[in-house]
């Protein structure tokens, strides 16, 4: 007998969760708007020749590509076949992709739709990506991201807002959280500094293990990406900068005093963290030199946030983008973003016990029904409540008390109303609280009232 399953790093959700989920999605969506973001969507699949390339080596391997309709071999020799090179092959057959990210495809927005948007333009997105991962705790090919981004504006005080926007969220969640702050700029003038300027991506991509893999690993996976030992043995009392974060800024301005690049991130870094002092951020600010955030197109400042109080990985990032639209034929425009990770931010209030213990869209009350009569006499009063905002349901049948009440418990309902034949002569109904068990008989205002 066939057994239905779903694919490995994918997931039902039951009313629970999402209910919880929402919660999440809702909580963020209120800090957006609280700082002047509009949403937008973009499809579930996009041209593969929007998505290759954008994400490096790596990223190009974890997209999920999409077979062409109809006969999509008609393009493959049998020679090619039997090569059996998937690249290759993917080439050939597939011309659409699942989105990797939402910033990519808002890129591609932005420069379709540029003649209709006022600059700079804020949109938030939350909507779900796919990567072709393996499968792991905190690690799914399928989850939200909950992006905001601002494009055509070159203002850091817009990386001062994001990292606004990220304590406000995470207050309102209660999640104590770690920010820390890089400069893709920095990390150029690391690479210059140490004699390998075209190493950059390579430099990157390796130091931005550092808390997966451990030092030697880094170190090792360096060389094997053909930085000299050095480069590497240089590398080493830069990645282990301590102190304030004053500290290491004078630090860097000495080592990098070579470098105008590398000076220029310092100087962005040390703007945001100057204005950042003059709010009362609850999230610890830190400059982390290891931060990398392998992805190539941010250029400036890059942001992760971690959770303090749960293990578990990175629950937002992000970082400015000055080039991405110029991939799309729209030079000139800068972009800096970050993207909340919904389902990791799920896991650590789950690990936390941070939920609200009621959720906004479950049933607040449900209505007993004991006959057409009584039915036909709770009617106007469920059509009130519902229309007052009260989330209300009726049962479904004459049952029994116990069956209806047991309905109301399984599913957490904290309020049950019953009307009999002396609640009907009396205008009135009895509210029971399914938490204390105690009862009180109201008129349908009052009724409102304690509902409401």
């Amino acid at each position: 007998m066939y057994k239905p399953s779903i694919p490995k790093g994918m997931r039902d959700f039951s009313p629970a969760e999402m209910a919880k989920r929402n919660y999440i999605f809702n909580t963020i969506k209120s800090v957006y708007h609280r700082y002047g973001f509009l949403q937008i969507e973009t499809p579930t699949m996009e041209n593969l020749s929007t998505l290759m390339g954008k994400y490096g080596e790596e990223g190009d391997k974890l997209l999920f590509k999409v077979l062409d309709s109809g006969d999509f071999t008609s393009g493959v020799t049998t020679e090619e076949f039997a090569g059996r090179n998937a690249a290759f092959l993917a080439s050939k057959m597939c011309e659409k992709g699942l989105r990797y990210d939402l910033t990519v495809p808002f890129a591609r927005y932005v420069v379709m739709h540029r003649g209709e948007m006022v600059f700079p333009f804020k949109r938030y997105q939350i909507q779900p990506v796919w990567r072709a991962d393996r499968p792991q705790k905190g690690r799914y090919r399928e989850f939200y991201q909950c992006d905001a981004d601002v494009v055509g504006s070159d203002s850091l005080l817009n990386e001062v807002e994001l990292v606004q926007i990220i304590d406000t969220v995470f207050r309102k969640l209660n999640i104590r959280v770690a920010v820390k702050i890089n400069n893709r700029k920095i990390l150029s003038g690391i690479a210059e500094i140490i004699g390998e300027p075209d190493k950059i991506t390579d430099i990157t991509v390796a130091i931005d293990k550092l808390d997966k893999i451990g030092l030697d690993n880094v170190n090792a996976e360096l060389r094997e990406r053909g930085i000299s030992d050095r480069a590497v043995e240089q590398l080493q009392p830069i990645i282990a900068l301590s102190g304030s974060n004053e500290e290491k800024i004078a630090r860097l301005r000495s080592v990098l005093a070579a470098s105008e690049t590398g000076l220029k991130g310092v100087d962005e870094l040390e703007y945001i963290f100057s204005m950042l002092k003059g709010f009362d951020i609850a999230a610890v600010t830190e400059l982390d030199l290891t931060l990398a955030r392998g992805l190539n197109y941010y250029t400036g400042a890059i942001f992760e946030v971690k959770a303090l109080d749960a293990t578990i990985g990175s629950i937002a990032g992000g970082g400015r983008y000055d080039n991405l639209t110029g991939i799309f034929g729209l030079p000139g425009v800068s972009g800096v973003g970050i993207s909340f990770g919904a389902d990791r931010i799920y896991d650590v209030l789950t690990q936390l016990n941070g939920f609200p213990e009621e959720s906004m869209e479950q049933t607040k009350v449900l209505f007993v029904q004991f006959g057409e009569r009584e039915l036909s006499y709770i009617l106007p009063a469920v059509a009130q409540l519902r229309a007052s905002g009260v989330n209300t349901e009726v049962y479904h049948e004459a049952a029994k008390m116990k069956k209806q009440l047991s309905y109301a418990d399984t599913k957490g309902i904290p309020y049950v109303v019953l009307a009999g034949e002396n609640e009907m002569n009396e205008g009135t109904f009895v509210l029971k609280d399914m938490r204390s068990g105690e009862q009180r008989s109201l008129s349908l205002e009052e009724l409102k009232a304690s509902l409401a």
